[in-house]
């Protein structure tokens, strides 16, 4: 996320594709006291499991998807948004619902929702998470955490775009802090070089081949023009664009987002030759340097990370399977377990009551 195609047919697709993009918006953590005698049977924290509902809500994942389902075909934005959320959420502190909580009416303490970075999500995400809670309370109520349905919902999005579908492991409780301060500097930046996004994803205990593996969630989904402008005029504070970026792109771009004074919703789809379905294009893209983010492109120019691009990009199910186990790596993120640490939602965006 290429086979080469000709000049005419590239500008054509290109065209079509940035001019439809207009109407497009970006709408797209458990220690234990250890006393000096240490207890006969010492009791272990539970592990993420994928049956771990099999007792106490069998049909989780069923009810998750009749809303996912429905909800991809009313509001396709939700796909790429939800699974921008489960990311979200889990460098933040951990897979644990956070990102869904909603700022106390009056309060000065901004919940990581209304963080700079979460603003531009699509409400439609946080909808689909906040349905799929719904129906599934009223069929095992107290039971799931929102932090598990957002990790599910996540998954079926992938697979409805034609993406993989993989198991989701699941007992994560939901986290009983949200603050939007804990936001910025646990989230990749547009302009971050690899040596940045290195280092932060080895602080969520990820590798090399895990960042390029999820960076091709953007096989879908769009960004705002604020987040690759500088590519287009001014690269690095050279006066120039991006000498990266393919000419015809560049154009295209320049079109739908001016230098100044262009519309702030307006966005542009990662992947500009297959934008609506989930597959190993994007990184045939970044090899013909139709990266859309300087983050995307660098994958492909840093020598560390470009052998890695060039396998998934000639093989899709090599891709598919390595961004199913680097969700599951993902998800597994400064878990949550049991009510010293966590607590079960009624109502995703709301902290239970003390």
């Amino acid at each position: 996320m290429s086979t080469t195609v000709s000049s005419s047919s590239s500008s054509g697709s290109l065209f079509f594709f940035y001019k439809c993009s207009f109407i497009f918006l970006l709408i797209v953590r458990t220690s234990e006291c250890i006393n000096n005698k240490q207890p006969s049977n010492p009791r272990r924290p539970r592990e993420l499991k994928v049956d771990y509902y099999l007792k106490s809500c069998p049909q989780v994942e069923d009810l998750v998807s009749t809303v996912t389902s429905q909800q991809f075909k009313d509001a396709p934005v939700s796909g790429p948004a939800t699974i921008r959320l489960f990311f979200h959420d889990c460098f933040v502190d951990g897979c644990d619902g956070s990102v869904l909580i909603t700022t106390k009416p009056g309060s000065t303490v901004l919940a990581e929702k209304d963080a700079q970075d979460n603003k531009n999500i699509a409400v439609e995400a946080f909808d689909s998470i906040n349905k799929a809670k719904t129906l599934v309370e009223s069929k095992c109520p107290g039971v799931v955490s929102c932090a598990d349905i957002l990790a599910i919902s996540a998954r079926d999005f992938v697979h409805l775009a034609g993406g993989p579908y993989y198991q989701v492991q699941k007992g994560r409780w939901d986290g009983k802090l949200s603050m939007a301060t804990r936001v910025g500097s646990n989230i990749p930046r547009a302009n971050n070089t690899i040596d940045e996004l290195l280092k932060l994803f080895a602080s969520k205990g990820l590798s090399l081949e895990d960042l390029v593996a999820l960076s091709g969630a953007h096989t879908i989904g769009f960004a705002r023009c604020e987040h690759f402008l500088s590519r287009l005029y001014d690269y690095q504070g050279t006066k120039k664009p991006d000498p990266t970026m393919d000419p015809r792109l560049l154009k295209a771009l320049r079109m739908t987002c001016p230098r100044f004074g262009g519309n702030p919703k307006v966005s542009a789809p990662f992947d500009v030759t297959t934008p609506f379905t989930f597959d190993h294009a994007y990184y045939s893209n970044l090899e013909a340097k139709l990266g859309i983010l300087a983050t995307d492109q660098a994958l492909f120019t840093d020598p560390r990370t470009r052998p890695i691009v060039q396998a998934l990009g000639k093989d899709q199910q090599k891709f598919f399977q390595a961004f199913s186990e680097a969700m599951e790596r993902m998800g597994k993120i400064e878990v949550k377990r049991g009510r010293k640490h966590g607590e079960k939602r009624i109502d995703c965006t709301q902290h239970m009551l003390l």
